[in-house]
């Protein structure tokens, strides 16, 4: 696999939130869920390659999924990997499509 294939499949989607929004608006960050074995190179790169915007730093967390109910038998929801993408001064995403 090459790198532009691997950096297409990095990004799963992104967080659209209040929180994300408020991040979005007072800090200049931009959440994603991504693959859970993403690195902070590759989601940089990967932002700057599909959005052509500029990244300035990344911050990476994981998400533990949570335990459900399923009637009696007890479930848990899959882990997964969020990543807050820092944009450098004047940069910005519209995940709106500009509606």
């Amino acid at each position: 696999m090459s790198s532009n294939e691997r950096l297409m499949k990095v990004l799963v989607a992104p967080i659209i939130s209040e929180k994300s929004s408020r991040l979005a608006e007072t800090a200049g960050q931009v959440a994603f869920r991504v693959t859970t074995d993403a690195t902070k190179q590759e989601v940089a790169s990967a932002v700057e390659l599909l959005f052509e915007v500029q990244v300035d730093t990344v911050q990476i967390l994981n998400v533990k999924g949570k335990q459900k109910r399923h009637g009696q038998r007890l479930g848990k929801r899959q882990d997964w990997r969020k990543a807050y993408v820092r944009l450098k001064a004047g940069q910005d995403i519209d995940f709106g499509g500009g509606a």
